[in-house]
């Protein structure tokens, strides 16, 4: 855990993260059940029925009414988070041998997802992490303990200290095989470039609704370097772009395609974010250079006034 001990993963302690929908959890916290029985939060009445417990009995409701009537509640309780990151060689962008301690896409993304865990430890809510490239590669089932705290962020660690390149992107077959093994009505929070190697964005969105068809509510951080990845602002001189998933190679003036590609960029961004607005799924721009704190504190400030 090298990388992860130079910065402050608790500035967002003082924030929740609630489950925007009902949840299925085993420990008594702070999120909403479908499940009724031995909670604290009072949910209707109904009318009792012969031959039932009468231990929820309503007896003020008994005195004033004449008629018996059951208290249902609603269990508060745990949730279960499911974090998702794309570790392909792309999320290694920008590369900066002098310095080791600079911000990558994938770097970013870690020390969000050590926070939010950091913060869901701390609600005693379970947390689990899945990686994957071109297949999953670590997928942890969710618990609340120090010791899995501890254990997932030397899981991130190992692929900080050591990048693969050439390694693609297959985040529709990644997300499929996760919305089958993901603890039912998860929430699942993915960070990720999206720039798939394999699949079109009708694909990645079959996989993003097979996720909530099985009940999870969906996070999509969409990570990028915005001053260099959409805007394309290098100078005015001949470059050589090396592909770090493919290793294709062109050679060109950015100002020469800049407008062409920056249009198109947009229209990429512009299409996923009405496709999440469309399918109920929180889309946030991650722009690395923003720094992951900024950008988690005030998202979670936007969720917490929602909800």
């Amino acid at each position: 855990m090298d990388f992860f001990k130079d910065y402050d993963l608790k500035q967002i302690e003082n924030l929740n993260l609630f489950a925007k929908q009902v949840v299925e959890g085993f420990i008594i916290g702070l999120h909403k059940s479908p499940f009724h029985g031995f909670s604290v939060e009072f949910a209707e009445h109904r009318l009792y029925n012969s031959g039932e417990p009468t231990k929820n009995i309503d007896w003020k409701v008994f005195a004033r009414t004449d008629r018996l009537y059951v208290k249902k509640y609603e269990e508060e309780t745990n949730l279960r988070c499911q974090i998702v990151i794309d570790t392909s060689s792309s999320m290694y962008f920008p590369i900066e041998k002098k310095d080791k301690n600079h911000i990558n896409k994938l770097r970013f993304s870690s020390l969000a997802a050590a926070s939010l865990m950091n913060l869901l430890k701390r609600q005693r809510d379970a947390f689990g992490l899945s990686l994957f490239d071109e297949e999953v590669t670590v997928h942890t089932k969710t618990k609340s303990s120090t010791k899995h705290y501890s254990l997932l962020l030397s899981q991130l660690d190992k692929f900080i200290s050591s990048p693969e390149m050439n390694t693609k992107t297959f985040a529709t077959s990644a997300l499929h095989e996760i919305a089958e093994n993901a603890h039912k009505r998860s929430l699942v929070i993915i960070f990720s470039d999206l720039l798939d190697s394999y699949s079109s964005l009708d694909d990645l969105f079959s996989a993003l609704l097979h996720l909530k068809h099985n009940k999870h509510e969906v996070i999509l951080f969409h990570v990028a370097d915005d001053d260099k990845e959409w805007k394309l602002n290098y100078e005015n001189r001949p470059y050589l772009f090396i592909d770090m998933e493919s290793g294709e190679k062109i050679k060109l003036q950015t100002n020469e395609v800049k407008e062409l590609y920056k249009n198109r960029m947009t229209t990429y961004r512009d299409t996923i974010k009405n496709k999440c607005l469309q399918y109920n799924i929180d889309y946030i721009d991650a722009d690395i250079k923003k720094g992951f704190y900024p950008i988690l504190n005030s998202y979670l400030i936007k969720r917490n006034k929602m909800i």
